[in-house]
């Protein structure tokens, strides 16, 4: 193993011992909480509280136990985020709980001018941190035209251990293709669930010797699954090292402690338990011991800080995931939404885009409209009443008048000559409407007597002064009755009732 090689196991060892004993003396600890003074963004990276940058137990508590991050010059005049100095962070995934991370990849290579392999084998430590190889994100890939590559774990005790083989008949390439990985030029695996620890190395009985014209080295390395497609190029020339670097990205899955959500929530009050925010949830990890917290649903933000969860503006957060079908009808609620149809389409549903307009008019509409409406009913209320009250005067008019002529007609002229003659007579008129009052409306009740000009009535009540009168009504009417007919009505000759 060459010497850079050994130097390295020596300071991951060491580093691993040092952490273990750390994790002993603060497993009973509390959670610390950060202060406003963390640095929380290295270079392009965004580091977000459970990370931080600097020991764990500075007192500005930046960060949880095992995942305090270094944040140095990559030696190209960038500033990366590091775990334990070594591993280089790409970036933080806090909802998912995951990392990616960047690991270097193994190389098995001919050299012609010493006609022997040269081989640059890893492996990688994440034994006593929050930290596991995500099963479900990460491939192992093993890229080469006559190789066989391993993945094991400390020391091949027999925890775990798997190969893949890759090859070219004959050094073949013509039946590469492009984003096939099935066992020719390239070949994957999958990686069990809670590794913390990998090594990475070839079978020496596979070579390239007699290939290396055609395919002069072998590559293997734990890979983000999604970071990868495979290309004829990778097989045949350095292409895939020369991809990524040497370096290529995995994921990592991390989670808070060994205990289950359950047990983490029984902790006493100022304890260990970090899903502090309000509206936050935890989660048991998927891989391994431990959990995550998460906001709850219609809030998003940090569930590690205690005021980390905010609601989610759904109306003004993304207008490209609008949530209401109506435009313009969105309003947020603590945790959610509502879609509510627009005044003036106040029917139906904003959510489906079903709003129906209101074919009523509006307030501001009706109100001057039943105003004018009402004093409009008003003015022809009170036009009809006096319409019907001119009427009345025109038919009571008309009344008196054919009254006066009949009259007139009947001898009243001549009983009013009379009368003027024998001025010390006085006399009381009545209109029909008495008369018919007095007479029951001429009821044959009433009849006292009937002769050749007549039929005489009783009339009762004509007034509180008036005894009973006879009314008598004339059959007939010419001009030669007149002077006989106002000779009667004279009150010399008129007679009463008893």
């Amino acid at each position: 193993m060459p010497l850079h090689n050994l130097a390295t196991q020596q300071l991951w060892i060491s580093i691993v011992v040092v952490a273990t004993l750390f994790a002993i003396a603060i497993g009973a600890q509390p959670p610390p909480r950060p202060s406003s003074n963390c640095q929380r963004k290295c270079g392009e990276v965004d580091i977000p509280y459970p990370f931080g940058i600097g020991p764990y137990d500075s007192p500005d508590h930046c960060s949880l136990p095992g995942f305090n991050l270094s944040c140095k010059d990559d030696g190209h005049g960038a500033l990366r985020p590091f775990h334990r100095n070594v591993v280089e962070v790409l970036g933080v995934l806090l909802q998912q709980g995951q990392a990616r991370m960047r690991m270097h990849m193994s190389t098995y290579c001919y050299n012609a001018s010493t006609e022997k392999m040269d081989r640059d084998w890893w492996w990688v430590n994440l034994t006593g941190t929050p930290y596991r190889f995500s099963d479900t994100g990460n491939l192992f890939t093993v890229v080469g035209c006559r190789t066989l590559a391993y993945i094991g774990d400390e020391d091949n005790v027999g925890k775990y251990m798997s190969g893949c083989v890759s090859m070219c008949r004959r050094g073949d390439v013509s039946s590469l293709s492009n984003g096939s990985c099935s066992g020719i030029g390239c070949c994957t695996t999958a990686i069990p669930k809670g590794l913390q620890y990998y090594k990475v190395w070839f079978s020496q009985g596979f070579n390239t010797s007699g290939i290396y014209k055609i395919s002069r080295c072998s590559y293997a390395a734990l890979v983000e699954a999604s970071n990868f497609t495979f290309s004829t190029s990778y097989a045949t020339s350095s292409a895939f090292f020369d991809a990524y670097g040497g370096w290529p990205p995995l994921l990592v899955d991390w989670a808070i402690g060994n205990e289950t959500c359950e047990v983490a929530k029984q902790k006493p009050a100022g304890g260990s338990y970090a899903c502090v925010a309000d509206h936050s949830k935890c989660f048991d990890s998927a891989n391994g011991p431990g959990y995550i917290c998460n906001c709850s649903k219609g809030f998003q933000g940090n569930p590690y800080l205690v005021d980390g969860c905010k609601d989610v503006d759904e109306c003004n957060d993304d207008p490209a995931k609008y949530p209401c079908s109506v435009k313009g009808t969105c309003k947020n609620t603590p945790g959610g939404y509502e879609c509510i149809c627009p005044s003036h389409y106040p029917k139906g549903n904003a959510y489906n885009s079903t709003c129906e307009k209101d074919q009523s008019m509006p307030p501001k509409v009706t109100i001057p409209i039943g105003i004018f409406a009402f004093v409009l009913v008003g003015l022809l209320l009170f036009l009809g009443i006096e319409w019907i009250k001119h009427k009345r005067r025109i038919v009571r008019q008309e009344y008196i008048s054919k009254m006066n002529e009949c009259f007139q007609q009947n001898g009243g002229q001549l009983l009013m000559d009379m009368m003027k003659v024998e001025s010390n007579i006085s006399f009381q008129l009545y209109n029909r409407e008495e008369i018919e009052l007095a007479t029951n409306n001429f009821h044959s009740s009433s009849v006292i007597g009937e002769g050749g000009q007549g039929t005489v009535y009783i009339g009762q009540n004509l007034d509180e002064k008036t005894n009973p009168v006879a009314i008598k009504i004339c059959k007939g009417y010419d001009e030669s009755r007149r002077m006989e007919f106002a000779k009667m009505m004279h009150p010399s000759e008129l007679w009463r009732s008893v």
